[in-house]
């Protein structure tokens, strides 16, 4: 487990460019917060570090967003998924079998459906700290919490 803790947007993406570094593809990112924590916000830093050039947004209507770059990049945004079988008929399991990272907001609502080896983002907030403050706790599947 790492700890990483951003005062900034830039901090934030720094903390994603680091992460990015170590991706080869075929990589299951699944994403913690509340709302406003700065999921998105990693997103994007990770896909700049990927050599993605696109205006990263969160696909919270269209489910999932694909973009090309040094790695195909399948950004899941789940807020709005009712049940997780939905998400086979958006082919996830194509996008989860693929050379690409992918990476999930809200992911507590697709547990059941992670593969065996993944990596955890927690993004989480302390206002007493400062309002831009995001402590960020990457793990790896199956390590001991």
């Amino acid at each position: 487990m790492q700890v990483f803790e951003s005062y900034s947007y830039e901090d934030t993406h720094k903390i994603a460019d680091e992460i990015a570094k170590n991706l080869t593809g075929g990589e299951f990112i699944a994403m913690y917060g509340d709302l406003g924590a700065g999921k998105t916000a990693f997103v994007q830093g990770l896909a700049k570090s990927l050599g993605i050039e696109n205006h990263i947004t969160s696909p919270t209507f269209t489910i999932v967003n694909e973009y090309e770059g040094r790695l195909p990049l399948y950004h899941f945004d789940v807020y709005r998924i009712a049940d997780p079988d939905e998400m086979y008929e958006i082919g996830y399991e194509e996008y989860v079998d693929s050379d690409g990272v992918c990476i999930v907001e809200w992911a507590e609502l697709i547990e059941d459906l992670f593969p065996n080896d993944y990596y955890k983002i927690t993004i989480l907030k302390d206002e007493e700290k400062g309002f831009d403050y995001r402590k960020i706790i990457f793990e790896e599947s199956g390590e001991d919490k």
